[in-house]
């Protein structure tokens, strides 16, 4: 395997109740380290404008404190119950726009892809996942709960697939961002 440059990766395993957020240093290579591992929840009897406001906060507190090179989300997939699928979407979302407000790369993996860089599997269950997570950070106990492990394989993914990709992706983001003006009513267009 070729040795690449050391990246500091956020994982975020987006839900609406319970927001797996994970951080991991490494590089292709080299031994993974974690930085943090921890939930972003939000009370399930708010209104939607709070829960998400609850996330986005939890998440830029987050980027405060462990400042990272780049970020993976794991990417939305459609499931039978809609009304999940939206929550996990509208989190999802707040991740995105938190990476974009500060000029981070944004990766999106499936679980299928996060779970095969992880563990060789694409159907690993998540036992599997959380214990080889476990392995490859060499911790002394497995992270809980099970959101936060998938964070973390979100994380190693990234470190292991994004390198020359994420600088492409920032290269292209800041290039690509438009100044923004709001124009108020009434006033002439031109």
């Amino acid at each position: 395997m070729i040795r690449g440059e050391p990246v500091r990766v956020l994982g975020v395993d987006p839900g609406l109740t319970r927001c797996g957020v994970g951080v991991v240093d490494g590089a292709p290579g080299t031994p993974l380290t974690l930085v943090h591992v921890g939930v972003i929840r939000s009370a399930s009897d708010l209104e939607l404008s709070l829960r998400l406001l609850a996330i986005e906060q939890g998440l830029e507190e987050l980027l405060d404190l462990v400042r990272p090179d780049a970020v993976a989300i794991e990417r939305v997939f459609a499931q039978h119950n809609v009304r999940t699928v939206m929550g996990t979407a509208q989190a999802a979302g707040i991740a995105l726009l938190c990476a974009a407000r500060r000029g981070l790369p944004v990766a999106l993996h499936t679980p299928s892809e996060a779970k095969a860089a992880v563990t060789g599997n694409g159907r690993a269950d998540k036992a599997q996942v959380t214990m080889m997570v476990t392995r490859l950070l060499r911790l002394k106990e497995a992270p809980k709960p099970a959101d936060a492990a998938d964070a973390l394989a979100l994380a190693i993914c990234q470190v292991w697939r994004g390198g020359a990709q994420a600088r492409l992706n920032q290269a292209r983001l800041k290039a690509a961002v438009p100044p923004v003006r709001v124009q108020p009513v009434g006033e002439d267009s031109q």
